[in-house]
């Protein structure tokens, strides 16, 4: 079983009573700029007062800058970075690594798309060892994982609002009455497309029944053609993380949605959806269940319904009726970020 270091001892939410602060030095290792490093990882270090480098896959350092540091591989372990861990790991104060999906479960992602799951299993499900052989601690995004990998003794990081996103929880715009458009939307990855043709009919009825709703997707081709015939449907191209986040800043959306069918990919993830809607100053409407029980109070701030495409059609319907409700739900969900 392995053992806690010190550094992983602090509890992930900030309200602890019981955080101490230990200063390090903390090497992220991470494919790109990425929701998971600044929802989770880098506010947690930076926490706990640890200094931190990010680094992309090929900004590979020399052995002898790892003395003292510890490394975070987040979701992925490139091969260079794995063999030079390997071959350096007593000059290492410690390895880690941090995922946010269930990343070692082959049955949780195997039906995902083919290109999703080769990477997934290339760069995370086949390193468990190597992780074990390096005496790794794992950090996980959601409770779900805590118990799932509990042998791994791992640290629960909760999600918090990046640094460069903090003024969009203060944004006073709000897309109130009037005959302009009501944007609908729903910005998920290749990993939702489940999701997405679930989400399919329930857009059909929406936009048949209310002519002021434009409904906005993020998606390939693939998720193009699912949505062709229907009206008022804009597919945006798939986009890097620093770009998404000034989709966010960009004013104009009104209510986002949060499916989430019961599968074992989807019981391992965490609320972030919540940030990104209300973030972009929208309301949103949640699955409900573990995932965002937790965090969505229904009709306070935001709706949670169950997975009956009835129920979120007249969830969509009665919230683009009722402008001040979407303005106090909107109020109540950016108290909680």
């Amino acid at each position: 079983m392995i053992e806690s270091d010190n550094a992983l001892i602090v509890a992930a939410s900030p309200t602890s009573a019981t955080c101490a602060k230990s200063e390090g030095h903390w090497m992220v290792v991470e494919e790109n700029a990425n929701p998971s490093s600044d929802y989770f990882v880098l506010p947690y270090l930076h926490a706990q007062g640890h200094t931190v480098e990010r680094h992309r896959f090929a900004d590979v350092p020399e052995p002898g800058a790892l003395r003292g540091a510890h490394i975070l591989f987040v979701r992925y372990i490139p091969p260079a970075w794995r063999r030079l861990i390997a071959s350096n790991r007593d000059k290492l104060a410690g390895v880690h690594f941090f995922m946010d999906d269930d990343l070692f479960s082959w049955s949780s992602f195997s039906r995902m798309p083919l290109r999703y799951q080769w990477k997934l299993l290339r760069l995370s499900w086949r390193h468990q060892g190597w992780l074990r052989d390096m005496d790794a601690k794992l950090l996980v995004s959601t409770p779900y994982l805590q118990a799932r990998y509990a042998q791994w003794q791992p640290q629960l990081l909760a999600p918090q609002v990046p640094a460069a996103l903090a003024p969009l929880a203060q944004r006073t715009d709000f897309q109130g009455e009037g005959s302009g458009p009501v944007t609908l939307f729903y910005h998920g990855s290749a990993s939702h497309g489940a999701d997405l043709k679930w989400l399919r009919p329930v857009i059909a009825r929406v936009l048949a029944a209310d002519a002021r709703i434009v409904f906005e997707v993020i998606g390939n081709a693939r998720v193009n053609r699912l949505f062709r015939g229907l009206p008022r449907v804009h597919v945006v191209h798939p986009m890097k993380w620093d770009a998404y986040q000034s989709l966010l800043q960009q004013p104009g959306r009104t209510i986002g949605l949060a499916p989430l069918l019961d599968s074992p990919f989807n019981r391992a993830r965490s609320h972030t959806k919540f940030l990104d809607i209300t973030l972009a100053g929208a309301v949103g409407i949640y699955a409900a269940g573990t995932v965002y029980g937790g965090v969505v109070r229904h009709k306070e701030n935001g709706l949670l319904l169950p997975m009956e495409q009835d129920a979120w059609v007249d969830g969509i319907l009665q919230l683009a009726e009722n402008a001040p409700m979407r303005a106090r739900m909107l109020s109540e969900a950016r108290a909680c970020l």
